[in-house]
């Protein structure tokens, strides 16, 4: 139980308002509601056919979960009014609150509430498929099931349209949000989770408004073994900081949403179809798949399409073994090439005992299967010949325990009943090839992964740059490689200074948050002889240059005020924002994770020794990220630190350039 239940699972519902009332009233009608549903309205007698009562202080008892469908402004009375008698529960229908300009009027709803759960305002419901309980003002497109998935979404046209989809996926409860006031995301999405009879969870997200509550749900879903998915929408770049760093302008909003869904353990799709597509995996086959795949069919273009896409998508198909390929031989005759994504050709359609053969043998070596197929329309053709194939994944999966998916090229060409018909056999059709294969390496995302809970987030706020000199002297102090240097007011000075340091060496102005980009560097100077001042400089500081490094890294780490501190890693230098190949993760990170996210960068190869290269000190690398993480964990007063660039030298990495934020 939760403080939910009684919202999402009510025996009894009470309605106020007309229209939309009576729709909500019409709706529980149709999907056979067996408990009560009482209308209220002051004046009339009847609403939606069904007599109504004056008053709430007239219905015959407390009111599970109310539809509260009256103007902003009478909303607030009547939550009160619900509130003192006890209810379970309300859906606040009405707009015209904090979206539309009325400051306070929320924080009066939430006032008036108390204890009682509201979700809304600005909400279209709550829609409980398991019950028959609809507290819900429209159309939609499902039906009374016995288990199945929750659909949870910021937006209540595209749940609805979600509503209608047709690719045999059961849906359980489908919950809007509307503004939140109250009922957070987490709380929400926690209470449909908690019903036994729900398999898993989708969400259509625009904002997260307490990650670490999401990551804990997430990995309390994961104990019980239910999958999470999530599109989320909105992901502009944060801004605010964007013209001092180039961690801020790489790292924005998506990739930082992102990394926090992967350490959350929530697959995350691109689209609609692809969140449809990994219900329906999560619903059968429970949280995550295994990454070996492989893929049947029986036309070359098809195998050619699959490769191509799946490239794509991320996936990997690995060749048969060699026990594999002997049996398939036997089977398929010489003239077939035994490969994966394997072309099968059509010897043996219709044979069904040779066709399960085929599709066991290879199934029994992988994680999962990929049997693209695409039944002939049943208004039009007759598509019994390809019963026997259908058969045979299903007799694939029986033998062998794995996952199969039937994948239709085109999502229209696998009609709804039979792909519920083999949803009840435990098979798993999936409709459009982009999409399928995008829902299958979304799966794969949270295999194995054990939630996380990122730190705390905090308002933003706006602190200081210390100027390279004292950033790099903090860094020293932190155990951070910095090259060897010294600093000063003028030039004079700093020259003077400069006696006892090594050619070739670099001056810098100091107070510039981009020096290159105001001329603000000079490098490979033998001396300072004959340097004139920079304009605009605040102070200089002149070092020895690095010099013979394997590769230019940029390390950036930033707090974020929605999912606590984010690490950035990247190819660097003055060109690290055309590269754009960089990884971004939320803190904490170990230093797997760490070694991990490197090895994700499309240019890691020119650290591990790129054709002959000398390898980096990949470790040297990570210990020097992992000081610059406790520095943000232990230290809340760092706002942000980025190290652009971080040269990695075959032995050791030393920090050149150094941008610190710190209160």
């Amino acid at each position: 139980m939760t403080r939910l239940s009684r919202l999402l699972q009510p025996r009894s519902i009470a309605v106020l308002g007309s229209g939309w009332a009576g729709n909500v009233i019409a709706q529980c009608q149709k999907m056979g509601f067996a408990g009560p549903v009482w209308p209220v309205h002051p004046t009339r007698t009847a609403v939606g056919g069904v007599p109504a009562f004056r008053s709430l202080a007239d219905l015959p008892d407390v009111p599970d979960a109310t539809f509260i469908g009256v103007n902003r402004h009478a909303t607030l009375g009547v939550v009160r009014e619900l509130a003192a008698m006890g209810a379970g529960g309300a859906i606040c229908f009405a707009s015209g609150w904090e979206e539309a300009g009325e400051a306070g009027l929320q924080a009066d709803l939430v006032a008036a509430a108390g204890g009682m759960p509201v979700l809304g305002p600005n909400c279209y419901g709550v829609i409980n498929y398991l019950d028959g309980a609809l507290l819900w003002p429209d159309q939609h497109g499902g039906r009374r099931v016995e288990r199945g998935v929750a659909l949870l979404s910021q937006s209540s046209n595209i749940v609805i349209n979600l509503t209608m989809q047709a690719r045999g996926l059961p849906v359980a409860y489908v919950a809007c949000l509307g503004n939140a006031a109250q009922v957070g995301l987490a709380e929400l999405a926690g209470a449909l989770l908690a019903d036994d009879r729900v398999t898993a969870l989708g969400m259509y997200v625009e904002g997260i408004d307490d990650a670490p509550a999401l990551a804990r749900l997430a990995a309390e879903a994961a104990r019980l073994g239910k999958g999470i998915v999530c599109l989320k929408s909105g992901k502009t770049e944060l801004s605010r900081v964007a013209a001092a760093s180039h961690t801020a302008s790489l790292a924005g909003e998506a990739a930082v949403s992102s990394a926090f869904l992967r350490k959350a353990g929530i697959a995350e799709v691109a689209g609609l179809p692809e969140l449809l597509e990994v219900l329906k995996i999560f619903h059968t086959h429970g949280r995550g798949l295994g990454p070996r795949l492989c893929s049947l069919s029986c036309s070359g273009g098809e195998a050619g399409l699959v490769a191509d896409l799946g490239a794509a998508a991320g996936l990997e198909f690995a060749a048969p073994s060699a026990a594999q390929r002997a049996r398939l031989g036997e089977i398929l005759g010489p003239i077939v090439t035994i490969a994966n994504p394997l072309d099968y050709h059509t010897f043996i359609w219709g044979d069904g005992p040779r066709t399960t053969d085929v599709f066991t043998t290879m199934l029994a070596g992988y994680d999962a299967g990929v049997f693209v197929i695409d039944p002939p329309r049943p208004d039009r053709c007759d598509p019994s010949s390809f019963q026997p194939a259908l058969d045979a994944i299903v007799a694939a999966v029986q033998a062998t325990g794995k996952p199969a998916f039937p994948v239709a090229s085109l999502p229209e060409n696998f009609d709804e009943a039979l792909a519920e018909r083999m949803m009840a056999q435990g098979v798993v059709p999936l409709m459009g090839l982009e999409a399928a294969l995008g829902a299958i390496r979304a799966a794969q995302g949270v295999w194995g992964v054990q939630p996380a809970v990122p730190l705390a987030a905090r308002v933003a706020r706006e602190v200081p740059l210390l100027d390279e000199a004292a950033a790099k002297e903090l860094l020293r102090a932190a155990g951070v490689a910095v090259p060897l240097g010294v600093c000063a007011p003028t030039l004079a000075e700093v020259a003077a200074r400069a006696a006892g340091l090594r050619p070739p060496l670099v001056l810098k102005g100091l107070g510039f948050a981009h020096k290159t980009e105001a001329g603000a560097v000079r490098l490979g100077l033998a001396s300072l002889e004959g340097q004139i001042e920079m304009q605009g400089a605040m102070g200089y500081l002149v070092e020895e240059m690095a010099v013979g490094a394997v590769a230019e890294v940029l390390v950036g780490l930033r707090r974020d005020p929605v999912y606590g501190v984010a690490l950035t890693l990247g190819m660097g230098g003055v060109t690290a924002e055309l590269l754009a190949d960089t990884v971004t993760l939320v803190l904490p990170a170990s230093r797997d994770e760490v070694l991990t996210a490197l090895r994700r960068l499309r240019l890691y190869p020119l650290l591990d020794g790129y054709r002959g290269r000398a390898r980096g000190d990949v470790g040297a690398l990570c210990d020097l990220v992992g000081r610059l993480c406790a520095l943000m964990t232990d230290d809340d007063r760092f706002e942000e630190i980025e190290l652009n660039p971080v040269l990695v030298f075959a032995e050791g990495a030393v920090a050149v350039d150094a941008l610190i934020r710190k209160g």
